[in-house]
């Protein structure tokens, strides 16, 4: 039975399949790990350390996939959040190369789970990166041949203005690349179906068991407000939801606010005349615009942020003016479904995982490329709980820097950087 009590509005879960409550965690427990969080990287964690033999107890302080990972765009690019060339210049190309390697793992990880578990997820292939800026022009084109004759990734299409917009119905974009290889889900779906699998597994998930404090002891002592765990290891995995719980990592990422439309069904042939697929699509702005169709002909469109604790009052008509920039086609087109969510990213926006004394795990600031990155850092901290660390420790070596003035005055340097780079993507 399908209980969605507990979640905010919006198109997934009025389209979620399969979800099932778990009750509260009441009174003392004991486990090999605890893991805090019941998105995608704690539930890819708890699978793998069970699958392991391990004991896992996970704690959900809502509901799984309650944050960004019921919520988020659905879209799974190749590669890291920064580009290949960027990383090259960062790391080096043999690192650059490690990481392509490990995200495209990250894809395979993603489908295989979809397939072994038969997780009703919506799994579309292809997305398409639309330039809207001549200063970019030609990038498409370097980017595709970086990738085929560096990384043997022979997948991405540079395509000129005319054939952009013969796949997506925009006058915004200059030119576009397209990767074939590229996927989109409906992430509460894949979400719900790691949690399934995962209890199959003997993992024991408790919902609405927001954790208090735990101590930095072997065994650690997890707290909630009607329980606790005891366990020799600790994952966690809050992400933009971590507040105060671990002070030692909360200053090297900042939580953001992303929001989401829905609009009515198109019907196929207004859809398919909007873009040509199934596919998922976003642009070259620093605040990136990102969409896709759903299999019921609407347009899902995630545009705009902000950079405090509240969500607009009125979501859709926030939302609404970026879609139309892109498309004013659609001006006539009702609203159904409006959300926003809550993401963290980190100064450079590599991910931030790592290990804190004695026993604490933790993967966080995936900076909007979640799904696979936060899937994939589930895995490898699984490995480095049960002593093998060789892929953690090359994701845990990534120089994240605090932001400055911490968590205290992160949010209006964001403000100040978030318009300088506005203001640079209309010139």
């Amino acid at each position: 039975m399908t209980l969605m009590s507990g979640y905010p509005e919006s198109y997934y879960t009025a389209t979620a399949v399969g979800a099932r409550e778990c009750a509260p965690l009441e009174g003392a427990r004991s486990a090999d790990v605890c893991v805090i969080g019941g998105g995608f990287t704690g539930l890819s964690a708890a699978l793998n350390l069970a699958e392991r033999g391990l004991d896992v107890v996970l704690l959900e302080a809502e509901r799984i996939g309650f944050g960004a990972s019921g919520r988020c765009g659905g879209l799974i690019g190749s590669g890291q959040r920064m580009e290949v060339t960027d990383a090259e210049k960062m790391f080096g190309f043999e690192r650059s190369r490690l990481l392509w390697d490990f995200a495209e793992e990250a894809k395979a990880e993603i489908k295989g789970r979809v397939e072994k578990h038969d997780i009703p997820c919506d799994l579309q292939r292809g997305q398409l990166l639309g330039i809207h800026k001549k200063g970019y022009l030609g990038h498409a084109r370097e980017l595709a041949d970086v990738l085929a004759e560096r990384y043997d990734y022979p997948f991405c299409a540079a395509l000129n203005a005319e054939e952009t917009r013969a796949r997506v119905a925009t006058n915004d974009f200059l030119e576009g690349l397209y990767d074939s290889e590229a996927l989109s889900i409906h992430p509460l779906n894949f979400t719900l179906g790691l949690a399934r699998a995962a209890l199959e597994q003997g993992v024991r998930i408790y919902e609405n068991s927001r954790v208090i404090k735990y101590s930095h002891t072997d065994p650690a002592i997890v707290e909630t407000d009607k329980g606790s765990v005891k366990a020799p290891f600790v994952v966690l995995a809050c992400n933009g939801y971590l507040g105060d719980l671990e002070p030692r990592v909360a200053g090297k990422m900042m939580p953001i606010n992303n929001f989401m439309i829905a609009t009515e069904s198109l019907g196929e042939s207004r859809a398919r005349a909007l873009i040509d697929g199934r596919y998922g699509v976003h642009d070259t702005r620093f605040v990136v615009d990102y969409f896709r169709l759903s299999e019921d002909h609407r347009l899902l469109f995630g545009g705009g942020e902000n950079y405090r604790a509240g969500f607009p009052r009125d979501i859709a008509r926030f939302v609404r003016p970026y879609m139309l920039k892109l498309f004013p086609q659609l001006k006539d087109v009702a609203i159904d479904y409006a959300w926003g969510g809550t993401l963290a990213v980190t100064v450079n926006r590599m991910p931030h995982i790592g290990k804190l004394s004695p026993n604490v795990f933790f993967g966080q600031g995936y900076s909007g490329h979640g799904i696979s990155t936060a899937t994939f850092a589930g895995k490898v901290i699984a490995e480095a709980v049960t002593g093998t660390a060789s892929r953690f420790d090359v994701m845990a070596d990534f120089p994240i820097h605090r932001f400055p003035g911490g968590t205290l005055l992160r949010y209006p340097g964001m403000v100040l950087g978030m318009l300088y780079y506005t203001i640079r993507d209309r010139l």
